[in-house]
């Protein structure tokens, strides 16, 4: 077997299914869900029935790199949202079965190994895919500590020169999960100057962009790119994904987006890796990609349910809004993990201790004392969730 999957943690999850069965949860109250960032609201019925027509796709192989109508429709897509010029259909962008794999395949195909102790930089806390994605690729994972003090921002001169020579992948979240925070355009400067100086390829993932609150879009990379005088997106590939988007988690559909040559190394990759998209996911992706309307109305869920947390919650525990995505991110007056399980043990409701999602880095672990609320849950399940936290915030304190 491969000895690298030894260096593979237990993913958040199951170290909360581990502390959660320290305990027996409140049965007098419904559980209520906060800990994962699964959509639950309704997919649209378009997106389904543009699924069933195109099931008569199934009775061809799909191509890797998906049909033209997908790409184009990709393309074009990214030119609307971004105002940028649409990228080339044939050699900038690529369907993926979700954001999730394509972000763990990626380290596979940009890292190289003949090279002495490759680096992948992360964000601290991060998605535990880049890790794995490093590890499994052969590489040290390395991270920037992204501290409430400092906004969240990328520190990067957390790394020592040394390491950042040895770099050759870095994952981004922007949004940020599980801040929320959006990078500014001065962030992304400094990284694509980081970028050309050591050669290392920035992945941006990017799952979270549409769900925002007003009219305030949040920066892309590419748009940043585009900003900056990169127009041929050096080292630079975004990931993005319909699932947040579009409430269509299972359908398992996304793309990447970004350096011709570099997604021209990825599809190769991906031909031998086995990826091609399901012609009649390609057939619903099509139509979630040219509607604008659900994702609208998606907005205005979330943005109800925040203003309803936040004015909960906000009397008691330091809360406030994020730049964007459905997270709410807050400092405990307890352990992280004691909070979440007295919480899960007295009212039933689960949420994730911000420790479970990063790692310790310059002698701290820059999610403890956190947690993370997902707000996914119907409007009455949020507002009994919220009811039941401030409860038991208000016993502790």
């Amino acid at each position: 077997m491969n000895p690298d999957l030894q260096k593979l943690q237990p993913y958040p999850f199951q170290k909360l299914a581990k502390l959660f069965g320290e305990v027996t949860a409140n049965a007098a109250l419904k559980p209520i869900s906060l800990h994962i960032g699964e959509p639950k609201h309704t997919t649209p019925r378009f997106i389904k029935d543009a699924l069933i027509d195109g099931l008569n796709g199934l009775a061809n192989y799909p191509t890797t790199v998906g049909s033209e109508a997908l790409r184009n429709t990709i393309a074009h897509w990214l030119h609307k949202r971004y105002d940028i010029p649409a990228p080339d259909a044939k050699t900038q962008v690529l369907p993926v079965n979700g954001s999730r794999e394509a972000l763990f395949a990626f380290a596979q195909a940009v890292l190289d190994r003949s090279k002495a102790d490759p680096v992948v930089v992360c964000p601290n806390p991060f998605y535990q895919i880049y890790e794995g994605a490093a590890l499994l690729g052969g590489a040290t994972p390395c991270f920037l500590n992204t501290l409430p003090d400092d906004n969240y921002a990328l520190n990067f001169a957390q790394l020592s020169d040394d390491v950042w020579q040895r770099t050759q992948l870095i994952y981004v979240c922007s949004p940020g999960n599980p801040n929320g925070r959006v990078m500014p355009l001065a962030e992304w400067q400094k990284l694509f100057e980081m970028s050309d100086r050591y050669g290392f390829v920035i992945a941006a993932d990017e799952c979270y962009s549409e769900i925002y609150f007003g009219d305030k879009q949040p920066l892309g990379a590419l748009q940043a790119a585009q900003r900056l005088g990169r127009g041929d997106y050096k080292n630079l590939v975004v990931f993005s994904s319909l699932s947040k988007r579009s409430n269509v988690p299972g359908l398992r559909s996304g793309f990447v987006a970004g350096d011709t040559a570099v997604l021209e190394r990825f599809a190769l990759y991906r031909t031998y890796h086995g990826c091609a998209m399901n012609p009649a996911v390609q057939a619903a992706t099509i139509a979630a990609w040219n509607d604008e309307a659900h994702v609208i109305e998606n907005r205005h869920l979330y943005a109800e349910k925040f203003e309803l947390a936040i004015k909960e919650l906000s009397p008691i525990l330091p809360v406030s809004k994020p730049d964007a995505s459905f997270y709410l991110w807050i400092r405990t007056p307890i352990a992280d993990t004691a909070y979440a399980q007295q919480l899960y043990r007295d009212y039933n409701v689960s949420v994730l201790p911000g420790s479970f999602l990063a790692r310790e880095a310059n002698g701290i672990n820059p999610g403890a004392n956190f947690i993370r609320l997902a707000l996914v849950a119907g409007l009455e399940e949020t507002q009994e969730a919220v009811r039941r936290i401030a409860e038991f915030t208000n016993k502790l304190n």
